[in-house]
């Protein structure tokens, strides 16, 4: 081989050798350009292309009264959905779905022609179409387990807890108030596909995730209370032939709900089925005329300020008062002379609180309707609240202030009106209402507790004392007189007033709201409670109609607690007041129980001589018993050391 064929040979290898070398180091810097600083995206764009996700919405939080009784709660259930693209005869397959799922044929015709991958077929099935589902084994149609909210038992406390969606998002009442609580994480089911595009999963694929950071609520409501509340009212509304109806009963203590219950109801199992006023919590978003039930706020705006005194006479003009161009009128067109402070509450004379109230001036008397949280929200932990309607007084004219002072001209919801006469109850303190007592985890841990609030003092303990003391005569010998118990002192006041009729620019003659509010024992209250009856048609009087129902709820709560509710036992130290949350499991069952101070002496008033006796054991008292009934008295009072004032002479009678 000559010398120019040698220098050809390497030169022509030499090119060869570079090539490939410029090759690998191409073949390198793209792989390193793939594998490493494009890597993570590829692989995300290879995932959108091979795998599909689809969101799963996990279980919320559990819903319990304060005995552990749960109010809404999660199931696992079964939902049906397609693959379009493995159906061959997508007429057959909607004819066998329709016929299993009690659908129309050409909604689920629809529903696969308007996807390519998938669509929902139907979301929640019972079990029995589940297995009929099942067992016909077609061919692109799947099962997945959803979580389901479900409400054990129906109708009851319905408005109060509300609902959630088919998305796991509280709609209504607790359920929305409360969503971001009793929400979790939403979860992703997942499958791949080849490269034909073949799915890669197991058929009747069971998805679902169980709740890991949902929070669970637990309720001041008891639902012993609310099923009684609900019952009485159900055939309150049914005897008086009424529109509707609604009854709260709450510790005037604490401020805490026991029982929130609206007539008509609904099932929030069956929602869809209901129209969207159906869900209405009317004891917050509706307001009213209060009437008659407004006049013990008169009453002790005017005491508290020294305008009146109790037994002061006013002359009530035998029937008829004419204040500007508007002549007033006693409400049952009764015929009073001279009534005193008293007896004006205890008659429900219309005149004789137009007097008061002329005593006491538009300022004051708008001041106090203020304080006692008219016009304005209470704050209640629940949604769609409304403040009322109350005009500035500097837009009041003397018919304006005559006629607020019977309850006519201002509107009030009954959560505020439940709450002003709990302050009365309440020494004259003004609790910020619940409805939660605090959040658990799955766990039974608390997360959060909400302890009672004081908003402000509206009148003095003396004061409310005065009004207290009226109030039980209004029971005993006036207006209320349906409300009387014969073992228990009943404070109330009957309302009857007339609703605004817009088409015809007045108020009617016809359209009225019944009412009696209430608290029970007179002397030491432990639960306050609101009846009112929109519309009554057979009864509509409020001391006819709403006043025996505020008796049968009272008489049967009483003796369903054998008369030792746990609302009753109270310590005169404040600190009883406050209660704190049992920590168990939430699945178990949960329990609010009051937290007693030990180390003083309990109020044994108004227990019966077993729960004093148990109670005394429980805590290490001597006691020494007279008499029968309920404990009426007792030397030493509550409040004093337990050392050193004992034994406790407790005195039993026919009343508190």
């Amino acid at each position: 081989m000559t010398e120019k064929s040698k220098k050809w040979l390497r030169f022509r290898l030499a090119t060869v050798l570079g090539f490939f070398l410029i090759l690998l180091i191409a073949l390198i810097s793209r792989a390193f350009q793939l594998q490493i600083m494009s890597g993570e995206a590829l692989k995300s764009i290879a995932d959108k292309q091979h795998t599909r996700k689809l969101a799963l919405h996990t279980e919320r939080g559990t819903i319990i009264d304060r005995n552990g009784q749960k109010l809404a709660a999660t199931i696992l259930v079964d939902s049906v959905y397609a693959d379009p693209s493995e159906i061959g005869d997508p007429g057959r397959i909607s004819e066998k779905l329709s016929s299993a799922l009690y659908v129309k044929k050409k909604n689920v015709m629809s529903k696969l022609s308007r996807s390519r991958n998938f669509c929902w077929i139907a979301r929640q099935i019972s079990p029995e179409q589940a297995k009929q589902i099942g067992a016909l084994n077609l061919k692109g149609v799947h099962l997945m387990r959803e979580p389901k909210r479900f409400y054990p038992h129906k109708e009851l406390a319905s408005h109060l807890i509300g609902f959630s969606g088919f998305d796991s998002s509280g709609l209504e009442g607790l359920e929305l108030e409360y969503d971001s609580f009793l929400k979790n994480v939403p979860g992703k089911a997942l499958w791949r596909k080849d490269a034909r595009g073949n799915r890669l999963y197991q058929k009747g694929h069971r998805g679902g995730i169980r709740a890991v950071g949902a929070s669970s609520l637990i309720l001041t409501i008891d639902s012993k209370i609310q099923y009684i509340v609900e019952t009485e009212l159900k055939m309150a509304v049914r005897k008086a032939d009424a529109r509707g109806g609604t009854v709260i009963v709450m510790d005037p203590r604490t401020g805490g709900v026991l029982a929130m219950a609206n007539m008509p109801q609904f099932n929030p199992n069956a929602f869809s089925r209901y129209s969207h006023d159906a869900f209405r919590n009317r004891a917050v978003t509706d307001v009213f005329d209060p009437g008659s039930i407004f006049k013990p706020f008169l009453a002790a705006a005017a005491l508290e300020e020294g305008i009146v005194e109790e037994n002061d006479v006013i002359d009530c003009e035998n029937g008829s008062y004419k204040v500007g161009n508007v002549t007033i009128n006693e409400a049952q067109l009764e015929k009073f002379k001279n009534l005193t402070v008293r007896e004006v509450l205890k008659y429900s004379s219309n005149i004789g609180s137009t007097k008061i109230a002329e005593r006491l001036g538009k300022e004051k008397y708008f001041d106090y309707i203020k304080k006692f949280g008219f016009g304005a929200k209470t704050g209640i932990d629940l949604p769609g609240e409304v403040r009322g309607i109350l005009r500035n007084c500097d837009r009041w004219n003397d018919v304006d202030l005559a006629t607020i002072a019977f309850g006519q001209g201002i509107s009030v919801t009954a959560i505020q009106l439940i709450a002003g006469i709990s302050a009365i109850a309440n020494h004259g303190v003004l609790m910020k209402p619940h409805v939660v007592k605090g959040m658990i985890d799955k766990d039974g841990e608390v997360l959060q507790e909400f302890k009672p609030a004081v908003v402000r003092r509206v009148v003095s303990p003396v004061t409310a004392e005065r009004i207290s003391s009226i109030m039980a005569e209004v029971v005993e010998d006036g207006t209320g007189k349906r409300a009387r118990m014969d073992d228990v002192a009943i404070a109330g006041k009957t309302g009857t007033s007339q609703k605004f009729d817009f088409s015809e620019g007045k108020y009617s003659s016809e359209k009225i709201v019944a009412s009696f509010v209430g608290f029970l024992p007179a002397e030491n209250p432990c639960m306050s409670i609101f009846v009112m009856l929109d519309e009554p048609k057979a009864q509509k009087w409020g001391g006819e109609a709403a006043a025996p129902v505020f008796k049968r709820i009272s008489e049967q709560i009483l003796r369903r607690f054998n008369r030792d509710i746990e609302l009753r036992e109270v310590v005169a130290d404040e600190r009883a007041d406050r209660m704190e949350i049992v920590r168990a499991s939430a699945y178990e069952g949960m329990s609010l129980e009051m937290e007693q101070d030990r180390s003083v002496i309990p109020d044994f008033r108004g227990m019966s001589v077993r729960k004093v006796l148990k109670i005394s054991r429980e805590i290490g008292i001597d006691v020494e018993i007279s008499g029968t009934g309920w404990a009426v008295s007792q030397k030493p009072e509550s409040g004093f050391p337990k050392e050193g004032y004992q034994p406790v002479h407790v005195v039993f009678g026919k009343g508190f």
